[in-house]
């Protein structure tokens, strides 16, 4: 189990390290919708697995991230794996329609907004959340004009996305 979670960071080092690189110089070869084309695959329902842009450990440096983040909101692009902290600054009711979804509006340190959608009827909610708390996550990101969503913060049960998580409070949730 450990060496499978090593190999995994190491993969996701060298995807953040070739994205950063390819986001940094705006180089690198993107598919019509503006996805790195070489990153991205399309099940046949019309599913992605998503790129990687960053770091999915604890350790990364959030002003990285929020940089990432921002570049995809300037960009417009969706369907991009990202991880992050902010903090909660508005609690939302719970989605029912469909699955389960606990939300809430976290700020970057940058400022920017995103909606996070934890799917908790795959997950576990985050109880006693609120305004004020900091939540880590990794998760995809989805543009939005208000600053953006953050979903798949939670393991897919049929294995074929990238698991997601969030961490609040030493726990992390997936």
């Amino acid at each position: 189990m450990k060496k499978l979670k090593a190999l995994i960071l190491f993969i996701l080092a060298i995807a953040l390290a070739m994205t950063l690189t390819c986001c940094q110089n705006n180089t690198g070869n993107t598919d019509k919708n503006g996805s790195v084309s070489s990153a991205v695959t399309s099940d046949s329902s019309g599913g992605t697995n998503a790129p990687s842009v960053s770091d999915a450990t604890s350790g990364a440096d959030p002003s990285n991230s929020d940089a990432v983040i921002k570049n995809l909101y300037d960009q417009q692009k969706s369907n991009v794996q990202v991880s992050g902290s902010g903090t909660v600054v508005r609690l939302l009711a719970d989605d029912t329609e469909g699955s389960r979804h606990q939300r809430f509006i976290l700020q970057l340190a940058s400022g920017q907004t995103l909606l996070v959608a934890h799917n908790i009827s795959i997950a576990p909610r985050l109880d006693g959340l609120a305004v004020g708390d900091t939540v880590s996550f990794y998760g995809e990101y989805i543009y939005s004009a208000e600053g953006g969503t953050i979903h798949w913060t939670h393991h897919d049960p049929q294995g074929a996305h990238v698991a997601g998580w969030l961490e609040y409070n030493g726990k992390r949730y997936q």
